[in-house]
């Protein structure tokens, strides 16, 4: 017996070790390809590219879901050449991440011009039509892409964002260059390099220990409702963020938070959503806020919002709010419309995961 669980445990030591040895040995192609051009330009040879025009990223609808296609270089050499393009323009392309074999994944956007191109954008009806896809915005489409889609295509969208607004150095106000693979500008007149960066915000779901609180402002459409939210302020800590943007926005003192998950968010800009669970004492239930309040569970997985986990992982222990701290009442099923994920403003509740009455998802009704 002991000997067989001997063998077992070497087994799974094994498998273990493998998995993490493909983790790292990825883990530094990717960061050669970051710090070394060259290293990066013949990995474009064997790699795959992903096209985006005005960052809205190519894609072919397949049934109810969204596929974004790969190209090859070559293909991409073709296609650039038949639009009257130089393949120059290929060098625009930013690293998004590599498969366990090494092969490189880049995305390219043929919309946007960069400030050292010599061409124009391409026209997008064109392009469409020479590559059989449609370029679709990618909010639009985000939750209709398989998870290994979802997750690169909001990368490169991320990263394609930050180079359109980032050509210029902010001391000298001369053009930046961008390395080959896209992870850093530096300016030539006085070597100051500039990093792609996110914005962290935290997201907050407020609980007394048996009831969860959302809210909503007057501007939101009928049925959104929303978890807390707002940007970091310079030299807070996570802690204090929670803390503050809880006391200004519905005026209640946090005894103790949690951490929970945390999530990169592209849209409008990159912002690292930073979700926690909050607690009130149980006697605060009189609510100071312009906004109503009211409740409702999205139950769609947890994979796509850390807004979703927070409420989903509250529903085994907590009831919803209906103007302050009151119990909820039963949920239904809904068919028929989107989901919406609003974090255009985070500040004043518009960060966080809402769903409407017609949602395609499970969602609390609101009578």
């Amino acid at each position: 017996m002991s000997l067989y669980c001997g063998i077992a445990c070497r087994r799974k030591s094994f498998w273990y070790f493998r998995l993490l040895s493909t983790y790292v040995t990825k883990t530094r192609y990717l960061f050669e390809l970051k710090e070394d051009d060259d290293a990066c330009k013949k990995a474009q040879q064997t790699g795959a590219f992903y096209l985006f025009h005005s960052l809205a990223p190519l894609l072919q609808k397949s049934g109810h879901q969204y596929q974004a296609p790969r190209h090859s270089l070559l293909e991409l050499e073709s296609l650039l050449a038949k639009f009257g393009q130089d393949i120059q323009r290929i060098e625009d392309s930013v690293l998004i991440g590599c498969s366990e074999q090494h092969e490189a994944w880049f995305a390219l956007d043929l919309g946007l011009n960069s400030s050292s191109s010599i061409n124009a954008s391409l026209q997008k009806p064109e392009m469409e039509t020479e590559l059989k896809g449609s370029f679709t915005e990618l909010r639009k489409a985000v939750f209709q892409l398989n998870t290994k889609d979802a997750s690169l295509l909001t990368t490169a969208q991320a990263l394609l964002r930050w180079h359109d607004a980032h050509q210029f150095c902010s001391r000298s106000g001369q053009p930046t260059k961008k390395n080959m693979a896209g992870s850093k500008r530096v300016c030539p007149s006085n070597k100051i390099i500039y990093y792609p960066q996110m914005a962290p915000v935290v997201i907050t779901l407020v609980s007394d220990g048996t009831q969860c609180l959302l809210a909503r402002q007057s501007s939101f459409p009928k049925g959104m409702y929303s978890a807390l939210a707002g940007f970091c302020d310079i030299g807070e800590s996570l802690e204090e963020a929670v803390r503050r943007e809880v006391a200004e926005e519905v005026g209640l003192e946090v005894e103790r938070l949690q951490y929970s998950a945390s999530q990169h968010w592209p849209f409008p800009n990159s912002s690292l959503m930073i979700a926690c669970h909050a607690t009130v004492h149980p006697g605060q239930t009189e609510v100071s806020s312009d906004a109503s309040l009211g409740y409702v569970f999205p139950l769609l997985h947890p994979q796509w919002s850390v807004g979703t986990f927070l409420v989903q992982h509250c529903l085994h222990y907590t009831k919803m709010c209906n103007m302050g701290f009151v119990p909820f009442r039963s949920l239904q099923s809904y068919k028929g419309s989107n989901l919406h994920e609003n974090s255009e403003h985070p500040h004043n509740y518009h960060s966080s995961l809402y769903v409407s009455q017609s949602c395609d998802y499970f969602s609390a009704v609101l009578n």
